[in-house]
Order: structure tokens, then C-alpha cells, then sequence
């Protein structure tokens, strides 16, 4: 007779593990149960190519709850990362931009572009920096219902209220705009340097189908404006080792605290009667029970795969029906015979951050125009890390791995995807980089190339959407990812759900995975 839980986790992504972790902390006996070979979900690193370590999807961290590096003691199970202290954008016209972790060496950057820019850029940080500190305290609530938010959630609401009331009257304006403008227009107001207003804009558009002139992306440039790393506040960094790094930590802490963890293990099913969710059905036929079932899984794999339809309300799945994935992201690894050379890049201490390729406005935007036709970019915007010059682990000395995150990819691409689209995405890929790295072409020595169509494969991510579904304000905080159903909770008794496609939403947080640990444990009192 199989071990009767306290709960059961499907998926062992970051959330997942998060949740898992936090209750078997609180002595409830925990079993993980992952469908892949290895854990992480998206934020994952895997031996692809003999030798070379790869950051298969995620590749940076920011957004770490720092709650959750501190209850978990994530330190203590091989939490290590390394900050990344600058950027490099190469410009078409053989010029570059930088920016560097003090502001001072920013500013002088920035003053070869525009003197008045680099007097307002000053302002324009710290005003992001307060615009950030201003909404972090929402990262860290469970969204109330607004119509029947009950005792804990008129509470919540009310000190929300009170909060935003005390915002200064320019600060309130600031935020207004953030929460409805686009990240191009935002910047307008601030910038007249192009390259500057693209490279501050690509923050708004990542994991979105919109583009820098979009309504309501400069929400999402705040949202990636609130990473906090080691307690300095919009920082960002890499986990040594990659962001499989961060996966095998929290893994690591649930296990400290007797959580079981089980890889290979695809969960076909949720076992429901009466309403009330008793269990799981595996794929291989095993049925396991709990008390308590969590889902780490995106809105349409938790209520539309995972359950039978007809035990939901009617209104509830028209609701998860139309939430958006809209995945637009792609992902290309390199295995590197040797360091590209970025023909405008003077200081080759630059490798050692980020390199964007978003020259301008305009080549943003026309990026953006292929995908609003069912393209791929055919000069897409690329976020490019080279892990092996900050970890030389990662690779065989003298040799290197590149990470690059490309947008846009879409999902519904026209013909769909199959493996010539997926060889002709990476080769325009490789081409627009080539154009800046003229050296790349020689150097590859493999290549991994991931379409959205591959990471909802592979990775169990609906449309390959990174954050779980679209960060836009009609999918936020109580919207998520249903109204009156943000609290981890569903109408499922005993069924629970912890992944990004719940508040606060995408990224390496935890902050998704803690909260829904919190709402189960005050539930089972």
C-alpha cells in the first residue's frame, strides 16, 4: 500500500520546490513529483553538448525573493550568484552604449550619446528605484477577491490602500504612467539618446507578445526593474553553475527538512471525488494520495490537462480559457571554440555582462512587426550572456558556452513549427550576431536551438510562454489567473495551485511557490 502525504507537488520547477520546501519545514510530510529526468523546470542546467554546461531557458537572476533565500537557507544548499556589473549594446553604425554597476560610470556613458541625458538619467534611476520600492510590498500579498475578500483580505486591501495613498503626489503621477503607458513613450518622456530608450525598453517586452510601443509595457520594465540580489535593489545576477543552480538549492532545502523528491515521474491525472482532491495518477498507473495537492504547472496544464473540465465551474473555465500564454521567446546555446569578438567593444571586460542586441527604437520595433505576421524576427532583439567568462566551470578550458534569449518567436508562427523553422530561427539568430561578432560563425561548435513550440515540449510550458502566461495589467495581482481564484486556491477542495501563472508572477522568484505555502498551512490549521 503506496505512503499516504500531507501533500503532493506536481512539477519540480523552482515554485514547485519552493512550496514543497516551506511545508516540509513546517513537519508536513512532502513527495515532488517531476516529469523530466532532471529538476528545475525552466530554470534548469543540463550537459547538452559533452563538456559544456547549458542554461537551457532561464539564464539570469533577479528576482529571488529575498524571504526565501533567508527561510530557506539557500546559501547553505549552493545558492552563489555572481553579480553581473554591466551592458554592452553594439549600434549598427559601429558605435556602442554601456551601462555599469555605479551610476557615476554610467553617466559619463551615457554623456557621449546626450550631456542632457546624462543629467536626467540621475533622476530617471531614482525615480525607478522608488517606483520599484513602491510597488515591491505587492510581490509579497496574497491578492484579495475585491468582491469577497473576507477579514485577511479587507485587511490586505486596506493597507494597500493606505500605501499607495502615501505615495507623493509625483510619485503616484510616475506610477499612473508605468501602470498604463508603453515603454517607449515612458522613456520618451525622460530620454532623447535612441540607443538609451532601447536598451530600457527591451525590459518591457520580454515574455510578451507586445512591442516597445505597446500599451502597458513600461508595468513590465518596473517588473523587471525589481530584482533585488544580496540586498542591493535592482540588481541582477547569474547563479554559478547556471539557474539550475537555484533549482537544485531550493531542492536541496526541501530535502533538508524531509521533503521526497521523485524525477521520471509524469502525473497524468488528479484524483477528484466529491469535489475534493484525494490524490494523483500517474502516468505509468501508480496512484498516489494526499491530503493536500499542489500545482507547479502553468493555468492550462493545472485546470485543463490535469483535471476533468466538467468538476469546474462553467465561468472559472471560461476564465483559464482565455487567459493568454502568447509565447514570443525563443532560445539559442552555443558551445564556443573561443571568445567572440564584438567589433565596437573597446573594453573586453564587457563580456563578463550583458549584451543586448537592441540598437534602436526602430530595430525593436521592426522585430516586433515580423512577429505581429506570424514571423520569427529576422533580426530579432537578443539578450546574450556568456556564462563561461563569469564561471569557467561551465566549459573545457579555453572554451565557452553563450546563452541567448531572442525575441520575438511566436508561438503561432505561420506553418507552424517543425525542424526546418526551428534550423532557420537559429540561423537568424546566428546571422544578426554574426553582424556585430563577425569572429562567431567560426567559433560554434554546437548548437542548441529552442522555438516556443520545443519549451512547451520539452520544458511542459503552455505556447512556451516564460512567465506561465503573459505579464499584462489584465493578468496581474487578483487577475491571476482568474478573478476570485488569486489566493492559490481553486474550486477544486484541497487542490492548490504554486506556479508563475499565479501573483506575483514569472521569473526566478520563489515568490509564487512561498505564498501558496503559506495560504495551504494557515488552511490546515
Amino acid at each position: 500500500m503506496s505512503k499516504n502525504y500531507d501533500a503532493v507537488i506536481i512539477g519540480g520547477g523552482h515554485n514547485g520546490l519552493t512550496t514543497a520546501a516551506y511545508l516540509a519545514k513546517a513537519g508536513k510530510t512532502v513527495l515532488v513529483l517531476e516529469r523530466r529526468h532532471v529538476l528545475g523546470g525552466a530554470a534548469v542546467t543540463e550537459e547538452i553538448y559533452p563538456g559544456f554546461q547549458y542554461t537551457v531557458c532561464s539564464y539570469v537572476v533577479s528576482l529571488l525573493r529575498p524571504e526565501v533565500i533567508h527561510d530557506l537557507n539557500l546559501a547553505q544548499h549552493g545558492l552563489h550568484i555572481l553579480p553581473l556589473e554591466s551592458a554592452f549594446v553594439p549600434m549598427e553604425d559601429g558605435n556602442y552604449f554601456a551601462s555599469y554597476s555605479d551610476s557615476a560610470s554610467t553617466r559619463e556613458e551615457i554623456k557621449r550619446h546626450s550631456k542632457r541625458d546624462a543629467e536626467r538619467y540621475p533622476e530617471f534611476n531614482q525615480m525607478m528605484y522608488e517606483m520599484a520600492y513602491a510597488v515591491k510590498p505587492i510581490l509579497g500579498m496574497v491578492p484579495p477577491d475585491p468582491l469577497m475578500p473576507g477579514f485577511d483580505g479587507a485587511r490586505t486591501l486596506w493597507e494597500l490602500a493606505q500605501h499607495i495613498r502615501k505615495l507623493p503626489p509625483k510619485q503616484f503621477s510616475q506610477l499612473t504612467k508605468l501602470m498604463t503607458m508603453s515603454a517607449a513613450d515612458f522613456t520618451a518622456e525622460w530620454f532623447e539618446t535612441d540607443v538609451l530608450k532601447a536598451v530600457l525598453s527591451i525590459n518591457g517586452i520580454i515574455g510578451t507578445m507586445l512591442g516597445v510601443h505597446s500599451p502597458g509595457t513600461a508595468y513590465v520594465l518596473l517588473h523587471h526593474y525589481m530584482g533585488e540580489l544580496d540586498g542591493a535593489f535592482t540588481a541582477w545576477g547569474f547563479q554559478k553553475g547556471g539557474t539550475g543552480g537555484v533549482s537544485n538549492a531550493i531542492a536541496s532545502a526541501a530535502r533538508s527538512f524531509g521533503a521526497e523528491i521523485r524525477c521520471n515521474s509524469p502525473v497524468a491525472q488528479v484524483i477528484v471525488k466529491d469535489g475534493k482532491a484525494i490524490g494523483v495518477a500517474l502516468e505509468n498507473g501508480d496512484e498516489i494520495y494526499a491530503r493536500t495537492i499542489v500545482s507547479g504547472c502553468d493555468p492550462k496544464v493545472t485546470f485543463q490537462k490535469l483535471l476533468n473540465e466538467k468538476d469546474l465551474p462553467d465561468d472559472f473555465v471560461a476564465a483559464i480559457r482565455k487567459f493568454k500564454f502568447r509565447g514570443s521567446s525563443g532560445k539559442v546555446n552555443l558551445a564556443l571554440d573561443g571568445l567572440p569578438n564584438f567589433s565596437a567593444m573597446q573594453d573586453k571586460g564587457l563580456r563578463q555582462g550583458m549584451i543586448e542586441i537592441s540598437p534602436s527604437m526602430e530595430y525593436m520595433e521592426h522585430a516586433y512587426d515580423d512577429a505581429k505576421y506570424g514571423c520569427f524576427s529576422r533580426r530579432p532583439y537578443m539578450d546574450v550572456l556568456i556564462p563561461t567568462t563569469i564561471d569557467p566551470s561551465m566549459a573545457p578550458p579555453g572554451k565557452h558556452v553563450m546563452s541567448i534569449f531572442v525575441q520575438y518567436a511566436p508561438y503561432k508562427i505561420n506553418g507552424g513549427w517543425n525542424d526546418a523553422q526551428r534550423e532557420a530561427f537559429g540561423d537568424a539568430v546566428v546571422n544578426t550576431l554574426a553582424e556585430f561578432a563577425p569572429n562567431l560563425k567560426s567559433l560554434i561548435l554546437h548548437r542548441q536551438v529552442l522555438s516556443p513550440f520545443d519549451m512547451e515540449n520539452i520544458i511542459g510550458l503552455s505556447e512556451g510562454n516564460i512567465f506561465q502566461g503573459e505579464l499584462t495589467l489584465d493578468q496581474l495581482f487578483f487577475m491571476r489567473p482568474a478573478f476570485g481564484w488569486a489566493n492559490y486556491r481553486t474550486p477544486i477542495r484541497n487542490y492548490y495551485q504554486c506556479g508563475s501563472g499565479t501573483h506575483p508572477g514569472g521569473g526566478i522568484t520563489g515568490g509564487p511557490g512561498r505564498l501558496a505555502a503559506l495560504e495551504i498551512l494557515k488552511d490546515s490549521k
